[in-house]
């Protein structure tokens, strides 16, 4: 376990210790030394106040009220993955003031932090035991190396024996720690999730008790704990928890509404837990792509027409698209996120048949979407598939359609793609500059897309030479009806062949 402390860390707690401070590795860096994996972020806790670590290390930053000095240090090895942080110039250690806090009048951060005298003290105000467990160098470390170090475990609420059993239990009174940050409910969710720890029976009974505390927590919070949920190994028991313990109803209501909600005779789950299922089986590690699988049929209730085997639900993809981009800008993604996963929840429908799509449907569904988004989609369809109980993930039809997607991946499905551009209409046509190119180039893409054999500058000069007597309000129109008739088909086809799911 100690072989994995970092050198750079290693000579920060020597360096406190050698000026006659006490120096603990301490919280979520050393529960993970202890489940053999490798820390993303080191924490020290000491005696020593902010302003004396300072003067041990100038080259340090304090920037906060919560008595926590970076310390730069050279950059190592971190994440267990060999590569060094190149964005950066330096790597941070943070070392932190034992200290203890005040009331939480705001369920948010405390009143007041004061610096304690003791380490108890400041393992007794941490969330969970799993965390509260520190770390103490007990050899010299003068050579700087790893392998003769002897250390100390620091185990007060009996840490240990909760990670030997993957318990996740508070320090002391449940109620009392998410009573002074609510956020510590999400943080227990999370760690379910990441580390597949079941939450002790107290401390599950705390968080459905204080479950309505996270409206006091600023959003941005909580859409990062939600964001590490659904990265997770377990995304789905993260959200399923969320249901058990009343907090999903705070945070996505949208969800909670389909519990409950039956379909039809295409699937054999309620709405909520297809939704749950198509998380847990979706193929990606994606973000995008997996609030894409939780979301996809997010719309279902609102959208159900009758009851029984033969419910429908018309249009639940595009009220999707509409509720998830409110929920997810609600929550503060980013806008890329949020125009992201609003496209896959948008197409999620998309009908395909070898027997009666062709080609050009598969390059309009490409323009739509845009090829680098096609493997994400394939991949919320498979999710889908399997959060509807079918046993296969990828039929034939659906290998048969990445079989014509990468058949027509070079065929042109923007205007960028043909064979001729502005300056060959202005040069051979002679015609002048304006909206009109622009307009006669959208009615060629339009024919392309419907025959790729089209596009060869022989054809395409020739053809805009027949469209360069219509004036631009024509063009224009030629152009939308194309678009129109094309989207007007597909719809079609989505009602006829998808009414059902």
């Amino acid at each position: 376990m100690i072989r994995k402390i970092p050198k750079p860390v290693l000579e920060v707690l020597k360096k406190i210790q050698e000026n006659n401070f006490e120096a603990y590795v301490v919280g979520g860096c050393v529960r993970d030394l202890l489940l053999d994996k490798n820390p993303k972020d080191w924490d020290i806790t000491t005696n020593a106040k902010p302003s004396e670590i300072v003067e041990i290390f100038p080259d340090s930053f304090y920037e906060n009220d919560f008595g926590t000095v970076g310390v730069k240090v050279e950059k190592f090895i971190q994440n267990g993955n060999g590569l060094l942080k190149e964005e950066r110039e330096h790597d941070v250690v943070e070392v932190t003031t034992y200290r203890i806090e005040s009331i939480y009048s705001d369920r948010r951060r405390p009143d007041e932090v004061k610096f304690a005298k003791t380490l108890q003290e400041d393992l007794s105000r941490r969330d969970f035991t799993m965390n509260a467990i520190a770390l103490k160098l007990t050899t010299d470390n003068s050579q700087h190396t790893t392998e003769n170090v002897g250390f100390e475990i620091v185990d007060l609420y009996g840490g240990q024996e909760d990670i030997k059993n993957k318990i996740i239990r508070t320090v002391g009174d449940a109620n009392e720690r998410f009573g002074e940050d609510a956020l510590r409910i999400m943080r227990a969710i999370r760690f379910h999730a990441q580390l597949d720890f079941e939450i002790e029976e107290k401390t599950f009974q705390a968080i459905k008790k204080n479950a309505a505390l996270i409206d006091h927590i600023a959003l941005e919070r909580i859409k990062d704990e939600l964001t590490r949920i659904i990265l997770s190994d377990n995304p789905a028991e993260g959200i399923d928890m969320m249901h058990k313990t009343g907090l999903l109803v705070h945070i996505i209501p949208e969800i909670e509404k389909g519990v409950g909600v039956a379909q039809n005779r295409h699937h054999i789950h309620t709405v909520y837990k297809h939704l749950i299922l198509a998380l847990k089986y979706c193929p990606s590690k994606k973000l995008e792509v997996r609030l894409a699988a939780l979301f996809h049929d997010v719309a279902k209730p609102q959208t159900k027409q009758g009851e029984g085997l033969y419910a429908k639900f018309y249009n639940h993809d595009h009220m999707g698209a509409r509720i998830v981009k409110k929920a997810l800008t609600r929550l503060r993604f980013s806008n890329e996120v949020i125009e992201k996963v609003t496209m896959l929840v948008d197409n999620h429908m998309f009908y395909y048949n070898p027997d009666e799509v062709g080609e050009a449907s598969v390059r309009r569904l490409i323009k739509k979407v845009g090829l680098q988004n096609m493997k994400d989609l394939m991949d919320l369809r498979i999710a889908d598939r399997l959060g509807s109980g079918t046993p296969k993930a990828k039929p034939y039809k659906l290998r048969h359609l990445e079989y014509v997607i990468e058949k027509v991946s070079k065929d042109a499905v923007s205007v960028k793609m043909l064979k001729i551009n502005g300056n060959d209409l202005m040069k051979d046509l002679f015609i002048a500059p304006g909206p009109k190119i622009g307009a006669i180039l959208d009615v060629l893409l339009a024919e392309v897309i419907e025959n790729a054999k089209k596009n060869n500058k022989e054809y395409l000069l020739q053809r805009a030479k027949e469209l360069s007597v219509e004036d631009l309000s024509k063009l224009r129109e030629m152009a939308k009806e194309k678009i129109e008739e094309k989207k007007e088909e597909e719809d079609k086809e989505i009602k006829e062949k998808h009414w059902v799911k």
